[in-house]
């Protein structure tokens, strides 16, 4: 009989807080996205299952990145915040390009929050003005705290506000990381860096509330009828991870008519000139090229062979 295959092992989340460091995250995200905009990799758009009776989502993230591939099957359920549940769940399967071997299935509900913010902190490293030391952000769950810890790798905000539909959550949120419950407008109003993580299907920043010179991060509304930003905030120069993503998932693009100036790898690797527009949106709708490239990181850490 042919011998049996090795077990293909199982890291969960416990497993990949421990090793999986925000501070090597942030260049290993850097690189991926010079990658995906430079063609070394295959990635199509991902595919979005709804599953209406339970008002859940299914996307459908698969990739081929260097010596690995793989894909990530990533659930929200908007409806699990009132069951104590995540709202965003997932796995991870890597496989070895070569040969197609299976290297490791990992859980992919924590590499996807922590890439998600690595991503922010590398767009707002390069699009942020040196000086910025206002911070907004909008929402006060898993990515609004994630977000306060990556981007203060990047910059020293010496003023945070935070704004969320669920005051007592802001609240509390704005007393666990030092900063200041508000309301939308107040909290952006000044802000030089402005990070939008909600699940708001309408705008919740203005563009007359913006001052010259902001960065905006908005990291909610994944769909192409969903938007964090009005038509006046998407006027300034756009900045996003995948173009062809974008075109297809973005509403905050689609509705505003918005021109893309670039994707942050192109201007990462320095092939497209920097934005010099009052307002510089990067919009992030996640890659799974990204999620890839945590996950070699998370197996590199646990020298699982790759």
């Amino acid at each position: 009989m042919p011998s049996s295959a090795p077990a293909v092992p199982f890291l969960d989340e416990a497993a990949i807080r421990r090793v999986l460091r925000m501070e090597d995250l942030i260049p290993a995200m850097e690189r991926a996205l010079i990658d995906f905009s430079s063609g070394r990799g295959q990635q199509p758009v991902r595919s979005i299952i709804s599953i209406p009776q339970h008002n859940g989502f299914m996307g459908i993230m698969p990739a081929v990145y260097g010596d690995i591939m793989g894909a990530k099957l990533v659930n929200l359920y908007p409806n699990n915040a009132a069951r104590g549940l995540p709202t965003h769940l997932a796995i991870i399967a890597i496989f070895r390009s070569e040969t197609g071997e299976p290297l490791a299935v990992m859980d992919g509900r924590l590499i996807t929050e922590l890439r998600t913010a690595a991503v922010s902190a590398a767009a707002t490293r390069l699009l942020a003005s040196p000086n910025a030391k206002s911070l907004a952000i909008l929402g006060s769950g898993v990515q609004a705290r994630a977000h306060v810890r990556a981007l203060a790798l990047v910059r020293e905000f010496d003023d945070i506000r935070v704004w969320s539909r669920d005051s007592q959550h802001a609240q509390a949120f704005a007393a666990e990381v030092g900063a200041t419950s508000t309301s939308a407008e107040d909290a952006v109003r000044g802000a030089d860096v402005v990070v939008t993580c909600t699940n708001s299907p309408q705008p919740i920043v203005h563009g007359d509330w913006l001052k010259p010179g902001v960065l905006v991060n908005a990291v909610g509304a994944v769909g192409p009828k969903r938007r964090e930003l009005d038509e006046e905030a998407m006027r300034g120069a756009v900045v996003v991870d995948s173009r062809d993503a974008a075109m297809q998932e973005s509403g905050d693009v689609l509705l505003a008519q918005a021109p893309i100036h670039a994707e942050l790898g192109e201007l990462l690797a320095g092939t497209k000139p920097m934005p010099k527009s009052e307002i510089t949106v990067f919009k992030s709708l996640g890659l799974a090229v990204e999620d890839l490239a945590a996950a070699k990181l998370v197996l590199h850490m646990l020298e699982v062979p790759a």
